[in-house]
């Protein structure tokens, strides 16, 4: 049968647009309107008409003279009182008229709170009642700002209204009051029709309808037939909740309101109206015969069907694609992109086994697998800390070397740090990031301010930003969205950027949540006021952790302050330098008081009217850095208030509040959230239902676990330095096969595989050799193929590797899995990294320590082993989890602590070339070392040959490039040869 479509003035004429598209909001009632209208008489009498009639009636309350004496001595008699009364009416009439005043002030300008008319609790309390019934269902508040339900929009939506109920503006935020009790009303109308359900269904007939194949790009969903069949999308639950698990023409079952495929069969309320459903299946001669048995089939297995409840989530086009919430239609999704490059986005779902689906799933934590932008954060700056840790061990010598080798995380921590490398999606970050740079660069180049940005949408690819107002033609390559409030970029324009030394334009940006394959990023700081969060305090906990924890780590901001109250000392590990802790409310206003005044100071110095003018100045890299507030205690309501007066100008001042509650009702909050037990955070006045972004505390507990142990201070001993894995290197303990990876990549004891396959099989025993605690199978697999990949694809990729592999001599096989389900490699696989870090243990540790002898042959041979950097040959698109790998930071200072062995070795016998021979072998794999540039320099000076020095400083000096030579060389320099900077410069 044909699908009806709602009519549309531009339907024939307009394009398209290829823009995410969402259902549309909710129309306004006929009951709407006539609540407008009688709020307008009301307020058109009680302004209007009662000074009119009073004027008429008893007169102007001001007496023609004012003579106080004469009216003292007159007699009190009934028209005293009723010259009091009338006055005491017109005072009544003139407060009233400054409460509608006030209010309206508050709900148009968009600032603040409404102020408070003395002593008009009650008064001002109907005066705002008016008000919002008047201006939430008129034109101009639908048009102050768009929701963040908007994205997607179509043109064809564009022309028609859309309620201002769903399109909740900062001039209407005032009205929170007012909104929740119209939010209440709502629900308890959608409760008040699923209770008359099983009556309607007795008074008419069943009705049945038949999902439609997809239109162009657009898919059929339970909201939108709920919308057309019976008045209201809010009522899909019902129609979900008559067909949840019964079994469709196809054989499969309604299991998620999301998932609906073309041909299934609806049940419909007994109230649905419409030209597309079917009453009877032989009252609709246009059905075919075929749909007809299908229907009288699915017929007799609804009983049990309707008395059912809730459900969570709103239809989709089809399986996989389409689809969205109550007010938002998620993005609807381009061409994949080419298999060469990470998408903004993690695979998509049908792309990747799901932790139900995989068997080795091992019970990764959810959260991190889910969240790629938070996991690629946290391993970002884990590395950092491990990276940082080793250079501090090795230059400053804490603890005697402490920190070479970074302990092996286990149990939970273990777990975490697989979730986020398998999870991380670095690529996306990095596109991000680019993104956003460039667009303030290209805007600062046309003399162009940057737009106030309230969200970001990540889909498939495309970025999508959503701003507070219209703001003219993005530069190129951006585009316009579906209205003028939307700036889009496709993901291949996105990989056109280079890196651009500009500020970071909008690092409040932070996720909160998707739907389906759409990953929403709410701007913290652009918020015009408090952003409260309600639900319970666990469930918010998790909300809290992971926004905090994003903010800290995120790649897309420079410098910015993030406080914590209420939670999270313990982030505090996760980046000291952003996160800071407060131990209550009391500290927090005091602390945003001053820090309010100055930055309203600081802009009016500079001439700047928000601090997004500042990051596109002169002075964008060293000031104008957000400040967010994370309160997760819920204030009292003095306090609230309080900080609702400082949130008033905040997003001018870069500066953003996200404050829980327990109870819901937060004054001055200007966005409202709610997180559910069930992971679900909604936003109804915004429009939005998402899946959310958490962090729950025992991951939160073992990500706090692994940024302490990276500390070369933590605990009382610190990290060990004995390798993980300790070869025999004797001639006894000669390997069945022999992987060089410090250099070229070579395999001796295995022959090459054939086929395409073998760069495959080498780049996963590669991955296994620098892990040999064990590798979990996914994260093998996210290695791999970074885009996803398939169960059957990743075991048959196994299989061929342990056939590879082959067996030892006792018919074991040399890649096992342990007991805890990772992958590990037999002691017979061994690698010249395996080979090097014993020999070097042996030479500092063992049996180096008490023969001299022992100790320079085992340093000698260690130093033969490096050939050149890791992996040296790799081919070009391959082994990106390196990136990830702190290996390539222990190989540099390997070799360099070897050499400086070697060295000081040849020294203690006064052998000086044989130390600056050592020496300069390890500078090619440790260039940058300084510690090699000063031993070589004390070398080169024993042997008395002040050209040969000078020779060497200038090319010291030429290494270092335009940041001169470390203060420790060049002072190193000044004691060995006082006139080195003459000499250099003649010789120069």
């Amino acid at each position: 049968m044909p699908r009806r479509r709602s009519p549309s003035p531009s339907s024939s004429t307009a394009p398209r647009n290829r823009t995410p598209q969402p259902v549309r909001v909710r129309r306004r009632t006929f009951g709407d309107f006539v609540k407008a209208f009688l709020a307008f008489v009301a307020l058109a009498v009680l302004l209007v008409g009662v000074p009119v009639a009073l004027a008429m009636t008893a007169g102007w309350p001001f007496p023609e003279t004012f003579e106080p004496m004469e009216w003292l001595k007159q007699d009190i008699s009934v028209s005293t009182f009723l010259s009091i009364l009338t006055f005491v009416v017109w005072l009544a009439w003139a407060q009233f008229t400054a409460c509608v005043l006030v209010e309206m002030k508050a709900a148009l300008s968009g600032v603040g709170v409404p102020g408070r008319v003395p002593g008009a609790g009650p008064s001002q309390l109907l005066a705002r009642q008016l008000v919002a019934a008047l201006l939430l269902v008129g034109a101009t508040a639908a048009s102050f700002t768009p929701s963040l339900a908007q994205l997607g929009q179509t043109y064809d939506d564009n022309q028609r209204p859309t309620v201002a109920a769903a399109q909740q503006t900062p001039g209407l935020f005032a009205q929170q009051q007012e909104q929740a009790a119209g939010t209440a009303a709502a629900v308890a109308e959608q409760a008040s029709h699923t209770e008359a359900t099983p009556a309607a269904k007795k008074q008419g007939d069943t009705k049945f309808y038949r999902i439609q194949p997809p239109e162009g790009r657009h898919h059929d969903s339970l909201w939108e037939i709920a919308e057309r069949h019976l008045g209201d999308g809010r009522r899909y639950k019902e129609i979900f909740e008559l067909n949840k698990d019964r079994v469709q023409p196809d054989g499969s079952r309604l299991s998620e309101a999301s998932l609906i495929r073309p041909g299934w069969i609806m049940e419909m309320p007994g109230d649905a109206r419409g030209g597309d459903l079917v009453e009877m299946p032989d009252d609709a001669p246009e059905v075919s015969p075929e749909v007809r048995q299908q229907i009288s089939d699915y017929a007799r297995t609804g009983d049990g069907a309707q008395e059912q409840g809730g459900a969570q989530e709103q239809g989709s086009g089809d399986e996989g694609s389409g689809g969205g919430t109550a007010h938002v239609d998620l993005p609807q999704q381009r061409p994949a992109p080419g298999t060469g490059h990470a998408d903004l986005q993690r695979p998509a779902p049908d792309q990747v086994a799901t932790p139900a689906q995989d068997s080795s799933s091992f019970g990764l934590p959810e959260a991190l697998l889910t969240a790629p932008l938070l996991a690629a954060g946290l391993l970002g700056a884990l590395g950092h800390r491990r990276r940082q840790a080793l250079w501090q061990s090795a230059f400053a010598g804490i603890g005697g070397r402490r920190g070479m080798e970074p302990p092996t995380p286990a149990g939970d921590a273990l777990d975490v740090q697989d979730a986020l490398l398998v999870g991380a999606d670095p690529e996306g970050v990095r596109l991000l990031d680019r993104s956003l740079r460039g667009l303030a660069a290209s805007l600062a180049a046309e003399s162009r301010p940057l737009p106030t940005v309230y969200a970001a949408w990540m889909s498939n690819g495309d970025l999508h930003l959503q701003l507070a107002q219209p703001s003219g033609k993005p530069p190129s390559p951006w585009q316009l969205g579906q209205d003028q409030t939307f700036w889009m970029l496709a993901r291949a324009d996105a990989e056109t950027y280079e890196d651009v030394d500009t500020a970071a334009p909008y690092p409040g940006l932070v996720s909160l949540g998707t739907m389906d394959d759409s990953r929403l990023l709410l701007n913290l700081e652009s918020v015009p006021g408090i952003v409260s969060l309600s639900g319970r305090e666990e469930d918010r906990a998790a909300v809290f952790a992971s926004v905090a924890a994003e903010l800290a780590t995120n790649g897309w901001s420079d410098r910015m302050t993030i406080t914590l109250v209420g939670f999270g000392e313990d982030l505090t590990a996760l980046a000291p330098s952003r996160l800071r802790h407060l131990d209550g409310i009391e500290a927090l206003i005091e602390t945003m008081e001053a820090e309010t005044r100055q930055r309203r100071g600081a802009l009016g110095a500079a001439g700047h009217d928000s601090v997004l003018t500042g990051r596109t100045g002169p002075a964008q890299h060293t000031r104008w850095a957000p400040h967010l507030v994370l309160l997760a205690a819920e204030p009292s309501p003095e306090d609230a208030m309080t900080l609702a007066e400082l949130a008033a100008d905040a997003s001018r001042l870069g500066i953003g509040y996200l404050v829980g509650t327990g109870s819901g009702d937060l004054p001055g909050a200007a966005w409202e959230m709610e997180i559910t037990g069930e992971g679900r955070l909604l936003a109804p006045l915004l429009g939005l239902e998402l899946d959310a972004q958490l962090l729950p505390a025992a991951e939160r507990r073992a990500v706090v676990e692994l940024f302490t142990d990276a500390d070369p201070e933590h605990g009382p001993d610190g990290p060990g330095t004995t390798p993980p894995f300790l070869v025999d290197i004797s001639e006894q303990g000669r390997p069945a096969v022999y992987a060089r990876l410090v250099g070229p990549y070579e395999i001796i004891g295995l022959e090459t595989p054939d086929g395409e396959r073998s760069a495959l099989l080498h780049e996963a025993l590669a991955l296994l050799l620098l892990h040999r605690e064990g590798v979990h199978p996914r994260v093998l697999s996210s290695a791999l193929w970074p885009r996803g990949v398939t169960d059957d694809v990743r075991e048959a990729l196994l299989d061929r590797l342990r056939d590879w592999l082959g067996t030892d001599p006792d018919g074991t096989p040399r890649l096992r899995t342990d007991d805890a389900g990772r992958l590990t490699l037999a002691k017979s696989v061994v690698s010249d990294l395996d080979v090097l870090r014993s020999l070097y243990h042996e030479a500092t540790q063992g049996r180096g320590v008490d023969s001299r002898a022992v100790r320079g042959r085992l340093l000698t041979d260690a130093l033969v082993l490096v050939r050149g950097p890791l992996l040296a040959d790799r081919p070009e698109g391959r082994y990106r989890w390196l990136t990830h790998e702190i290996v390539d930071a222990q190989l540099p200072l390997l070799v360099a602590d070897t050499g400086l062995a070697l060295a000081e070795f040849h020294m203690e016998k006064n052998r000086a070339e044989k130390a600056i021979e050592a020496l300069n072998a390890a500078l090619r794999t440790a260039p940058s070392d300084e510690r090699l540039w000063n031993e070589l320099l004390r070398a080169t000076h024993a042997l008395d040959d002040p050209e040969r020095l000078t020779a060497l400083a200038s090319d010291l000096l030429t290494r270092s490039g335009a940041r001169g030579l470390p203060p420790r060389t060049e002072a190193l320099l000044d004691e060995l040869l006082p006139t080195w900077r003459d000499a250099v410069a003649a010789a120069g």
